[in-house]
């Protein structure tokens, strides 16, 4: 089973985690920039942020056999403080990056009138870059914030089909796909979406235009719940197939749109394989990786 994560926030996971998912079969992520639960303070914050997972995050993971890419954005929550906003005009800087590939996390948290800005602002970045747009809906009061991005999202004049709405539920998920945007779906320990969730959904929508994620972030939550997910989908009656589809196939269609995902070594080696499907021994640091001793090979000057 091969996996690729398209929602989760690596910056927040220890080296345990990248050895443990390579192992299950998680072979690429994308990492949305998200609110890392301290208030940030100035735009250069989120500067230092923005090129940790940029630059030295696609290098942690590297050493794991992972490949990582990343999704740039001021995120809902942070959009409603002032001090933030000016992160706006750093936003083009970012986006014009090899691994940028899509404009997010974007959307609502509470749904107030900064955050209908940055939204619009964002998605207006999106349209100008070419890239996909991930929007986040809100927590609370979800149903009626996926109303309200649907319709945000149709007078930014993005294309749909460039457009995922993540932490969808089973309220949520058909106004969605009638939008013509793709679906994303968090599996969480305890929270939004489970794995037997999960199956009964795609046995009701199908496996097109679905994103399974585990968004795995400081909290409580597991970066192998997309395992999960794949190996219930199997129990139900799917086919290897469908699992493949919905776990790397459907990641891989919707962030290739940004023109900018590389797979290259990922997808060679399940040539050379001749496995297409299955994950293989995950991905350990090269041989003599250490420096000084430490455990990981060490980025930058």
């Amino acid at each position: 089973m091969r996996i690729f994560d398209p929602h989760i926030h690596m910056t927040s996971r220890t080296t345990d985690d990248y050895e443990r998912m390579a192992a299950a079969g998680v072979r690429a992520v994308v990492e949305p920039a998200f609110w890392l639960g301290q208030p940030r303070t100035s735009p250069d914050s989120f500067a230092d942020y923005f090129d940790s997972i940029i630059g030295w995050e696609p290098f942690r993971a590297a050493q794991f056999g992972v490949r990582h890419h990343a999704t740039i954005a001021l995120n809902p929550k942070e959009a409603n403080d002032p001090r933030c906003r000016p992160v706006l005009d750093l936003l083009p800087r970012y986006l014009e990056k090899d691994g940028v590939v899509a404009v997010g996390e974007i959307g609502y948290d509470s749904m107030t009138p900064a955050e209908d800005e940055a939204f619009a602002a964002q998605l207006a970045l999106a349209v100008a870059h070419e890239l996909p747009a991930m929007v986040h809906t809100p927590h609370r009061d979800k149903a009626r914030g996926v109303e309200r991005s649907l319709a945000v999202v149709a007078e930014s004049g993005i294309d749909p089909g460039l457009v995922v709405l993540d932490h969808l539920n089973e309220v949520t998920a058909g106004p969605v796909r009638d939008s013509g945007c793709w679906l994303g779906f968090s599996i969480y320990p305890d929270t939004k979406m489970s794995p037997p969730r999960m199956v009964e959904l795609l046995r009701l929508y199908g496996t097109e235009r679905m994103l399974v994620n585990s968004a795995a972030d400081w909290g409580r939550s597991d970066p192998l719940l997309t395992r999960a997910t794949g190996e219930a989908m199997l129990l139900a009656g799917f086919t290897a197939d469908d699992v493949d589809r919905v776990l790397w196939r459907n990641p891989v269609e919707f962030y290739a749109q940004s023109g900018r995902l590389d797979l290259t070594g990922v997808v060679d080696a399940d040539a050379a394989a001749g496995q297409p499907g299955t994950g293989g021994s995950g991905g350990a640091a090269p041989a003599g990786g250490t420096f000084a001793g430490n455990s990981i090979l060490r980025g930058g000057s």
